[in-house]
């Protein structure tokens, strides 16, 4: 299955609930799952996947408001480009 599917579906179940909420809302949940993703990985927790799934899961409902094809985006803005492209503004990390 294609991101583009998990996203229309998700759309399809969750697209109602998300629109009652809004973009602020959601945001806020996806804060305190990244905050929850950090946990995990912080102290070697084995839910850390299941953590990351989360901080997709609401990424992916935010993009559903906001009508936005994340398949579409991250491949033109991370694999259409070239490596020196993407990362010339990292520079805090040796590449």
């Amino acid at each position: 299955m294609e991101l583009t599917d998990i996203q229309r579906r998700l759309k399809e179940r969750y697209g109602k609930i998300d629109e009652s909420s809004g973009p602020l809302f959601l945001l806020s949940v996806l804060m305190e799952e990244c905050g929850e993703l950090a946990s995990a990985l912080r102290h070697h927790e084995e839910g850390a996947i299941g953590e990351i799934a989360d901080v997709v899961f609401c990424a992916l409902s935010i993009a559903n408001l906001l009508n936005a094809d994340v398949e579409h985006v991250l491949h033109e803005k991370y694999l259409r480009r070239t490596l020196e492209e993407v990362t010339r503004s990292w520079t805090d990390i040796g590449l």
